[in-house]
């Protein structure tokens, strides 16, 4: 009768506990003691957190589609443009220099040319479509059609390992050599 009495203490000490920890948070939200400011490091804990949290949403929701566009050189050209036109004000432009509102946002901004993605497809295009909430990065699935946004996505996941040709527009466009592009590649003009 002691054994059981000590259990059921243990775990109403344990829900009380778990229960305070919630309203103390929650207060802590209401109360507006959370900054709000955009401008702003996350800390460690919260970036791994959300970070964990996004992927695993992502591994969940997005569909494991195949690019249905082929990867040729004018798609791929017409991605780069596109990324111009709409991306790079925030994720750094084909310069090769990071956005100058990279950090004000929270958290901030992916620099897609100096930090390029190593996800699949299927991955980055869910993520031009549909947005991800709470960052600033918006739903492009009103705005582009599918086409554009595959070939947006096509030219993100390709950023390191342009064919030549894409390289030489790349250069001869933005006066830089694109990322993964070695000195003794063709892309490199006289």
């Amino acid at each position: 009768m002691i054994a059981e009495g000590n259990m059921r203490n243990f775990i109403f000490g344990t829900v009380a506990t778990f229960l305070a920890l919630v309203c103390v948070v929650l207060a802590f939200a209401v109360f507006g003691l959370m900054p709000t400011n955009a401008d702003s490091s996350p800390p460690v804990l919260e970036q791994r957190i959300a970070t964990n949290a996004l992927s695993a949403s992502l591994n969940r929701r997005a569909a494991h589609l195949n690019n249905p566009l082929a990867a040729s050189d004018s798609n791929l050209i017409e991605g780069m443009k596109i990324y111009t036109m709409n991306c790079g004000v925030c994720h750094g432009t084909l310069d090769n220099q990071p956005s100058p509102l990279e950090h004000s946002f929270y958290p901030p901004v992916p620099q897609l040319v100096l930090d390029p993605v190593d996800d699949p497809e299927w991955h980055t295009y869910y993520v031009v479509r549909n947005g991800i909430r709470y960052t600033g990065m918006p739903s492009w699935s009103h705005t582009l059609s599918d086409q554009d946004m595959w070939k947006v996505t096509d030219f993100l996941t390709r950023v390191e390992k342009l064919p030549p040709g894409v390289q030489d527009y790349w250069k001869n466009a933005y006066g830089v050599k694109p990322p993964g592009a070695s000195n003794n590649d063709r892309s490199q003009l006289q």
